[in-house]
This record gives C-alpha cells, sequence and structure tokens, in this order.
C-alpha cells in the first residue's frame, strides 16, 4: 500500500503499469479482499490518474473519508459539555 490512513482504514494504492496484467490485478483484488477483513478498505488510482487528475483524485478520496466519519468535515469541530 502506497498510504495507509490508520485512523480512517483506508489504503491508497497508486498503481503503475506493473498493475495491469492478469495475474497483478488477481493479486491486488486479493490482498485487497485480505485488508478488508481486517477493516481496511482500498482506494486505487492509476498513476496517470494521479499526473494528470489529482483534483479528481483528491475529492474521491475526500468523499471516501466524508462517508467513514459521517461528517461533511474532515476534522469536525469537538463536541461541547452539557454546560455549554
Amino acid at each position: 500500500m502506497d498510504f495507509y490512513a490508520p485512523e480512517y482504514g483506508l489504503g491508497i494504492e497508486a498503481d503503475g503499469g506493473q498493475h495491469y496484467g492478469d495475474k497483478d490485478k488477481q493479486r491486488d483484488e486479493i490482498r485487497a479482499r485480505d485488508l478488508n477483513k481486517l477493516g481496511v478498505e482500498i482506494m486505487r488510482f492509476s498513476d496517470l490518474d494521479i499526473l494528470t487528475n489529482i483534483e479528481g483524485v483528491y475529492e474521491t478520496i475526500e468523499r471516501a473519508l466524508k462517508k467513514k466519519t459521517n461528517s461533511p468535515h474532515l476534522n469536525p469541530l469537538p463536541k461541547g459539555g452539557e454546560d455549554e
């Protein structure tokens, strides 16, 4: 995995050409399933997407993080006490 955010259980894979062969795809799928069983979601992006559409990649990751936090903000304000 190229990047991992343990607080979100999210792994990011930046896939180059070596990931596009049938054998490699199958190995990646098995690994993603195994990680998913451990509570880690894997998101894959081609190196071409990262180089030519980084904004779209960022937005996709941001949406996934928002789903995981059930919050419109990635860093929500702390909840106040009963006196506030």
